[in-house]
Protein backbone atom coordinates (compact mmCIF):
# COMPACT_ATOMS: atom_id res chain seq x y z
CA UNK A 1 0.00 0.00 0.00
CA UNK A 2 1.17 3.45 -0.97
CA UNK A 3 1.56 6.14 1.92
CA UNK A 4 1.17 9.90 1.58
CA UNK A 5 2.92 12.84 3.48
CA UNK A 6 1.41 16.69 2.73
CA UNK A 7 3.18 19.42 3.17
CA UNK A 8 3.36 23.21 1.95
CA UNK A 9 0.47 24.45 4.03
CA UNK A 10 0.39 27.46 6.14
CA UNK A 11 -0.62 31.31 6.77
CA UNK A 12 -1.49 33.41 3.96
CA UNK A 13 -3.28 36.58 2.83
CA UNK A 14 -6.11 36.34 0.97
CA UNK A 15 -5.40 36.86 -2.37
CA UNK A 16 -2.07 34.64 -2.21
CA UNK A 17 -0.90 31.52 -3.25
CA UNK A 18 0.77 28.18 -1.76
CA UNK A 19 1.34 25.18 -2.75
CA UNK A 20 0.95 21.89 -1.85
CA UNK A 21 2.60 18.73 -2.13
CA UNK A 22 2.21 14.83 -1.53
CA UNK A 23 5.01 13.13 -1.54
CA UNK A 24 4.18 9.11 -1.62
CA UNK A 25 6.20 6.24 -0.50
CA UNK A 26 5.55 2.30 -0.70
CA UNK A 27 3.71 0.44 -3.79
CA UNK A 28 4.32 1.77 -7.02
CA UNK A 29 2.90 5.59 -7.32
CA UNK A 30 2.64 6.05 -10.98
CA UNK A 31 -0.23 3.55 -11.37
CA UNK A 32 -2.60 5.40 -8.89
CA UNK A 33 -4.68 8.39 -9.31
CA UNK A 34 -4.14 11.37 -6.72
CA UNK A 35 -6.48 13.99 -5.37
CA UNK A 36 -7.18 16.23 -3.04
CA UNK A 37 -9.97 17.01 -0.15
CA UNK A 38 -10.42 19.82 2.11
CA UNK A 39 -12.16 19.60 5.76
CA UNK A 40 -12.83 23.29 7.50
CA UNK A 41 -13.53 23.26 10.89
CA UNK A 42 -17.24 21.63 11.50
CA UNK A 43 -17.70 21.06 7.81
CA UNK A 44 -17.56 17.50 6.06
CA UNK A 45 -14.98 16.30 4.00
CA UNK A 46 -15.11 18.44 0.33
CA UNK A 47 -13.45 17.48 -2.89
CA UNK A 48 -11.06 19.54 -4.49
CA UNK A 49 -9.09 18.32 -7.33
CA UNK A 50 -8.30 15.02 -8.51
CA UNK A 51 -5.58 13.71 -11.21
CA UNK A 52 -5.22 10.47 -12.90
CA UNK A 53 -2.09 8.43 -12.91
CA UNK A 54 -0.63 9.51 -16.30
CA UNK A 55 -1.96 13.13 -15.66
CA UNK A 56 -3.92 13.23 -18.83
CA UNK A 57 -7.22 13.42 -16.68
CA UNK A 58 -7.99 16.16 -13.86
CA UNK A 59 -11.21 17.12 -12.19
CA UNK A 60 -11.73 19.92 -9.75
CA UNK A 61 -14.24 20.73 -7.40
CA UNK A 62 -16.54 23.93 -7.89
CA UNK A 63 -14.63 25.39 -5.47
CA UNK A 64 -11.42 25.25 -7.34
CA UNK A 65 -12.20 26.05 -10.45
CA UNK A 66 -10.40 28.80 -12.10
CA UNK A 67 -8.08 28.85 -8.98
CA UNK A 68 -6.51 25.81 -8.36
CA UNK A 69 -4.12 23.45 -10.21
CA UNK A 70 -3.42 19.83 -9.81
CA UNK A 71 -0.29 18.41 -11.30
CA UNK A 72 2.17 15.02 -10.93
CA UNK A 73 5.25 14.62 -11.38
CA UNK A 74 5.78 10.64 -11.15
CA UNK A 75 9.92 10.31 -11.01
CA UNK A 76 9.33 12.09 -7.68
CA UNK A 77 6.05 10.68 -6.55
CA UNK A 78 4.95 13.56 -6.02
CA UNK A 79 1.32 15.39 -6.38
CA UNK A 80 0.77 19.00 -6.09
CA UNK A 81 -1.80 21.22 -5.55
CA UNK A 82 -1.07 25.16 -6.42
CA UNK A 83 -3.05 27.58 -5.19
CA UNK A 84 -4.07 31.54 -6.65
CA UNK A 85 -6.50 34.23 -5.39
CA UNK A 86 -6.86 32.52 -1.82
CA UNK A 87 -10.14 33.10 -0.06
CA UNK A 88 -10.38 33.27 3.64
CA UNK A 89 -13.21 30.34 2.79
CA UNK A 90 -10.56 27.78 1.66
CA UNK A 91 -9.06 27.90 5.48
CA UNK A 92 -9.11 23.65 6.07
CA UNK A 93 -6.53 20.68 6.42
CA UNK A 94 -6.32 19.67 2.88
CA UNK A 95 -6.11 15.92 2.36
CA UNK A 96 -4.18 13.81 0.11
CA UNK A 97 -5.42 10.80 -1.39
CA UNK A 98 -4.68 7.89 -3.60
CA UNK A 99 -7.00 5.38 -4.99
CA UNK A 100 -6.97 3.13 -8.80
CA UNK A 101 -8.94 5.17 -10.72
CA UNK A 102 -9.65 8.83 -10.98
CA UNK A 103 -13.39 7.95 -10.65
CA UNK A 104 -13.04 6.32 -7.73
CA UNK A 105 -11.33 9.68 -6.03
CA UNK A 106 -13.91 12.38 -7.30
CA UNK A 107 -16.64 10.08 -5.98
CA UNK A 108 -15.04 8.04 -2.96
CA UNK A 109 -16.47 4.86 -4.25
CA UNK A 110 -14.45 2.95 -2.19
CA UNK A 111 -11.78 4.48 0.78
CA UNK A 112 -8.56 6.11 -0.84
CA UNK A 113 -5.70 5.83 1.04
CA UNK A 114 -5.34 9.10 3.26
CA UNK A 115 -2.30 11.49 4.23
CA UNK A 116 -2.35 12.66 7.18
CA UNK A 117 -3.38 16.31 6.11
CA UNK A 118 -1.68 19.84 5.85
CA UNK A 119 -3.42 23.40 7.39
CA UNK A 120 -3.99 25.97 5.03
CA UNK A 121 -5.30 29.33 6.88
CA UNK A 122 -5.71 32.10 4.75
CA UNK A 123 -6.48 35.85 6.56
CA UNK A 124 -8.46 38.49 5.54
Amino acid sequence: QVQLVESGGGLVQAGGSLRLSCAASGRTFSIYAMGWFRQAPGKEREFVSAISWSGGSTSYGDSAKGRFTISRDNGKNTVYLQMNSLKPEDTAVYYCAAAESLRTIVHLTTPPVWGQGTLVTVSS
